[in-house]
């Protein structure tokens, strides 16, 4: 008598899965457009190499700063509430931009913007964790930061098209809508597992049954928390690895529209048709490699850390290329050369931001999430000053390249010497997280 085959499980978590991407998109039009309309802005306020890299830092200072502190209040509040708050803040933020008066103006806007989106990763990280099992984990993680990258491939021409043709707010103004939208889709569609009337039974036994993350706050206290995964090597390499990666990664995000349009003589338009290029590159490797490649290997016996460290290291190395664009002096090849930096970096993000959910104690995610955010967006303050000070005084970016190249050395050691095997840290007594 045939076997009758088994329901299928019914697929409610991706699509939570598309939406918290699609927040993550959109978060990023929002950090990018100021990038796209920087030469304008350059001519319009009368702004040097150094100028320009604190006004694309901005966004940073508030963001980096508020990330511990965001990651714990997202483990007390939970991701619908601060993901609602912080979405409808970003919009805000953004419209601010588009009428500020002056350059402090701007730097005022970005600082607010800093501030709304502070919670988007921990928030996004700990809902993968509870949505997703263990097994499903790298390719749930990839879909929300490939989108980071694809936001570059759509934002960057629409932002661009939008500059040139009607001025620099109006890139600015159509991010803000755009993130209302989102705003308005979050609110109606996400919930915590246990409070989704439409997740079916048997998925919701299928999620828990895989590792997902327990529901609710630590028994610690959020400071005894904080000191007890402050001690914790594991820790500590998540966060020196990622910041490593935090940097090349902001560099090219707030710096490479500008370097081609300064060192090649393009036109915004066509900056934005090849700074979209290696982005377009690192999304694809981000799913292929970063977010299938893992759970495949993984579903047939290999080694889970093994398989999880090796596409880490091997990523942040292979985002050395990024030296190849300081040996030539055409665009083409300097794209090439990044696409294959920006690639290597993508296959290794997935993992990272999958990282606080499979290592975290219970009730830990977000503040695990707040520690390698703060680490990579402190880069992603240093990185847009560094480099602008970089190009004052040498009038180049081959050694704005070159330290990029330096740091992610530092991060794949940090990644090799003090992560240590890829398991939930034990949950702090409350003797230790006193």
């Amino acid at each position: 008598m045939p076997t009758i085959p088994a329901d299928p499980i019914p697929r409610r978590r991706w699509g939570i899965g598309v939406l918290l991407g699609s927040g993550i998109l959109v978060s990023f039009l929002d950090r990018i457009n100021l990038s796209v309309a920087a030469p304008q802005l350059q001519k319009v306020f009368d702004l040097g190499p150094a100028d320009l890299g604190f006004l694309l830092s901005a966004y940073s200072w508030t963001y980096a700063a508020l990330q511990i502190p965001m990651g714990l209040v997202v483990d007390r509040l939970g991701v619908t509430r601060v993901g609602r708050w912080g979405s409808l803040l970003w919009t805000v933020a953004s419209g601010v931009t588009a009428v500020a008066g002056g350059y402090w103006g701007i730097v005022a806007a970005r600082f607010l913007l800093g501030i709304a989106e502070a919670p988007s990763f921990p928030a996004v990280s700990k809902a993968t964790g509870h949505w997703f099992p263990r097994s499903e984990r790298a390719r749930a993680t990839a879909i929300f930061d490939a989108s980071a990258k694809f936001s570059n491939v759509v934002g960057i021409p629409l932002i661009a098209y939008a500059v040139v043709r009607f001025g620099w707010r109006w890139g600015f103004a159509i991010t803000s809508a755009i993130s209302f939208v989102y705003f308005v889709a979050f609110y109606l569609l996400y919930r915590d597992p246990s409070a989704d009337r439409r997740l079916s039974r048997r998925e919701r036994e299928h999620i828990l049954s895989g590792g997902a993350v327990a529901e609710g706050a630590s028994d610690a206290d959020a400071f005894g928390m904080m000191g007890y995964l402050l001690r914790q090597p594991k820790v500590w390499g998540l966060a020196i690895g990622f910041g490593a990666y935090g940097y090349s990664f902001y560099l090219f995000l707030t710096w490479l529209p500008a370097y081609l349009v300064s060192t090649s003589g393009m036109s915004i338009l066509r900056s934005a048709s090849y700074t979209a290029t290696p982005w377009a590159v690192a999304t694809l490797t981000d799913l292929a490699v970063g977010g299938w490649l893992i759970d495949a290997l993984i579903a047939r016996g290999a080694d889970e850390t093994r398989v999880r460290k090796t596409v880490l290291v091997a990523g942040m190395l292979l985002g050395l290329a990024v030296v190849g664009a300081t040996m030539t002096a055409s665009p083409a090849w300097a794209i090439f050369w990044i696409s294959i930096s920006l690639a290597g970096l993508a296959a290794a993000a997935p993992v990272g931001w999958s990282l606080p959910s499979l290592v975290a104690p219970k009730g830990g995610v977000g503040a695990v999430g707040g520690i390698m955010n703060f680490a990579v967006n402190a880069m992603g303050i240093a990185a847009p000053i560094a480099t602008g000070l970089i190009v004052k005084f040498t009038h180049s970016f081959t050694y704005a390249f070159l330290a990029a190249a330096g740091i992610l050395v530092i991060g794949a050691l940090a990644f090799i010497l003090l992560l240590g095997k890829i398991e939930h840290l034990p949950d702090p007594s409350p003797r230790s997280a006193a």
